[in-house]
């Protein structure tokens, strides 16, 4: 069984859902997680308030408190693709993530994530994202070394404070030449039924891209994308919306039949620079990684 070494928290909402306890709200939040395995956490100590005090089955429910708590499955599969340090100091690291590993532990994934893998490489359990890419994502993630600092850099995403760079590869009519043209892309984007996948809709927008095309060569295209906003899937579904979906997406246009990763066709999808002042010094950081995605 794969058990993580380092905990995940949540913090309790301020509005109560209409539970008495840690538990039910546990069993709530985390629907494919049984009653039975959180019992059982909670008798082997691996749920746990932000001080260390351990969470019984009848610890009450307390609004904007932090629960800690250890994720565990059954088979973890080893991601057979290295991540790299590019950059560290004493306040931040980047590294660059590969395709089809998830950045912090989630679902089958526990200590084969990006965040746990550094953790374990640096020996600094206070390592921590500061942003997300999607699991089949690769490209350059951003990390906090020190606690103490960790809020002004969140601060650079919360306020689009950090200008972000991928690239994209994507089916083209052969008979359009696409080369040097650009597009600003803004509309609404909002969860669809099903929770995971995303949707473009009708109403104000939320979302605000610029991508242009850099190169084009037998049949396909290379994008370069520029994410204003932060929406989850935005690039995708923006791609999408210009009639050039991403190669080897398996959510959009049409979302595809589950089945084992298949590594020879990862998405074409690669943040590929990040730019910002950095608040504690205020240098002009710039941190490009060293791949570029391959028309072939």
């Amino acid at each position: 069984m794969g058990i993580s070494k380092y905990p995940s928290k949540i913090s309790l909402p301020q509005l109560n859902p209409g539970v008495a306890s840690v538990l039910d709200y546990l069993i709530i939040k985390f629907p494919a997680i049984g009653a039975k395995v959180w019992l059982q956490r909670m008798a082997q100590g691996k749920v746990h308030w932000h001080d260390g005090a351990l969470i019984t089955p009848e610890s009450p429910y307390k609004p904007q408190q932090r629960v800690y708590y250890y994720r565990e499955v059954e088979c973890e599969s080893t991601i057979p693709f290295k991540e790299e340090i590019l950059f560290h100091d004493e306040y931040l690291l980047i590294a660059y993530k590969p395709h089809f590993l998830p950045v912090t532990p989630g679902g089958k994934y526990v200590n084969e994530c990006l965040q746990n893998r550094l953790r374990r490489q640096t020996a600094n359990a206070d390592l921590q994202a500061l942003h997300r890419l999607d699991r089949v994502t690769a490209g350059l993630v951003l990390f906090s070394l020190n606690p103490a600092s960790r809020s002004q850099y969140h601060n650079l995403f919360e306020l689009r404070q950090i200008q972000k760079t991928y690239q994209a590869i994507a089916q083209v009519n052969t008979g359009e030449n696409l080369i040097g043209q650009q597009w600003e892309v803004k509309n609404r984007i909002e969860k669809s039924e099903l929770g995971f996948r995303m949707q473009i809709v009708d109403g104000e927008s939320n979302s605000h891209s610029m991508i242009r095309c850099l190169s084009q060569c037998s049949g396909k295209a290379l994008f370069e994308l520029k994410p204003i906003t932060g929406k989850t899937h935005q690039l995708r579904l923006h791609m999408q919306s210009l009639g050039w979906p991403i190669l080897y997406d398996k959510y959009y246009p049409v979302l595809q039949e589950k089945t084992a990763d298949v590594y020879s066709r990862p998405l074409q999808l690669l943040a590929k620079k990040l730019a910002f002042i950095d608040p504690i010094t205020q240098q002009n950081r710039v941190f490009s990684c060293d791949r570029d995605l391959v028309i072939e």
